[in-house]
């Protein structure tokens, strides 16, 4: 497993949970399917994704995506 399916793995579930939360919940949940689709979208941009940061100091390979 590197370090790309992990943080796109973790991606999909939170907006999942997020929407999940929101139907069930309350329909602030959905802020953090927000958060997470910017957090992806300027990632696309710049390479930097925390997530990727923490998982490369754990020691995971990293893949074509975030590999900087």
């Amino acid at each position: 497993m590197n370090i790309d399916r992990v943080v796109l793995g973790f991606a999909g579930s939170m907006v999942l949970l997020s929407v999940a939360l929101g139907w069930w919940m309350s329909p602030a949940w959905l802020w953090l399917a927000v958060f997470v689709g910017a957090n992806l979208l300027q990632s696309s941009f710049t390479g930097f994704c925390p997530l990727a940061m923490i998982l490369k100091g754990f020691g995971l390979k990293p893949g074509s995506a975030f590999s900087r």
